[in-house]
């Protein structure tokens, strides 16, 4: 039951664009933009109540909007999939109601041509494949599927920030300058650089969550390492999803196991950040 809609704020890119639409007079084109938008954002919003998140707030954009939230790698990516996937589906029932307006005639065909036009440009470029937008989001799952967490994360910001940059170039190089596609896809690849600076930060979080609230257990995957592994190598091969029994191999292919709440336990509460998890499994056995 949806009790009470997140808090709104406004980008200040957004803020850029309401003040060039009122100056060069598109201020009914930034209008259909918006509700679009917010339309597209309800999606997200309805599909992560319905899962029980916790949503902080809904930060607006042109072309798009962030839904921030507490559930950081908290839960299934097929759960995060779906919440992902509602954004997009709202612009089919969009489609729709622009359908059953144009047969009725209930709105001048000048407004649901740009409506059109608008829903099918938001579409598209949320689903591009940079991150935060939604097609970010589906990139760094379906690459979770196939990598451990960081290098699904990490490879995500790379690929955003070289698609932002090969759009932009081509945008710049082959179509005529517009302000707007600049300062959009200037802000996406700003916006991925600073995610990249705060990567290992975003890393250790997923840690910490794992640690006090554990993984989603969809399924387990051992990882086999030396005794001289240190612990942060170990946590870079982490899933998602996946429950580590982590099996440590000693001279004389000697093998010893170690469950991963141990690793993270001896990480986080016992702060020891430079030892060997062949270190670790001596003390604890």
């Amino acid at each position: 039951m949806i009790r009470h809609f997140p808090r709104i704020h406004i980008h200040p890119v957004l803020m850029i664009f309401v003040i060039l639409s009122m100056l060069t007079g598109t201020f009914m084109e930034l209008s259909i933009i918006l509700a679009i938008v917010l339309f597209h954002e309800l999606g997200h919003y309805i599909a992560a109540v319905v899962h029980n998140w916790r949503i902080k707030q809904i930060m607006l954009w042109v072309f798009g909007g962030v839904m921030e939230v507490d559930e950081h790698t908290t839960r299934p990516i097929r759960e995060e999939v779906i919440v992902t996937l509602a954004g997009p589906f709202q612009h089919l029932i969009i489609y729709f109601g622009l359908i059953v307006c144009n047969e009725f005639q209930l709105l001048p065909n000048s407004v649901l041509d740009l409506a059109f036009y608008y829903n099918t440009t938001i579409l598209l470029f949320n689903l591009l494949p940079i991150w935060p937008l939604d097609g970010g989001k589906l990139l760094l799952q379906c690459l979770s599927f196939v990598f451990p967490f960081q290098k699904a994360y990490y490879s995500t910001l790379l690929i955003s920030m070289i698609i932002s940059i090969i759009i932009l170039v081509i945008q710049i190089t082959f179509f005529p300058f517009t302000l707007s596609a600049f300062l959009l896809l200037l802000f996406l690849f700003m916006e991925n650089k600073n995610e990249w600076k705060q990567r290992y930060y975003v890393f250790i979080r997923f840690l910490m969550s794992r640690y006090y609230n554990g993984p989603s257990k969809i399924g387990r995957k051992s990882i086999v390492v030396s005794h001289e592994t240190k612990v942060l190598d170990i946590f870079s091969k982490f899933w998602r999803d996946r429950k580590h029994a982590i099996y440590v191999v000693f001279p004389g292919n000697r093998r010893k196991s170690i469950d991963e709440n141990d690793c993270l336990h001896s990480f986080f509460h016992d702060k020891n950040y430079s030892k060997t998890v062949g270190e670790i499994t001596d003390y604890m056995t």
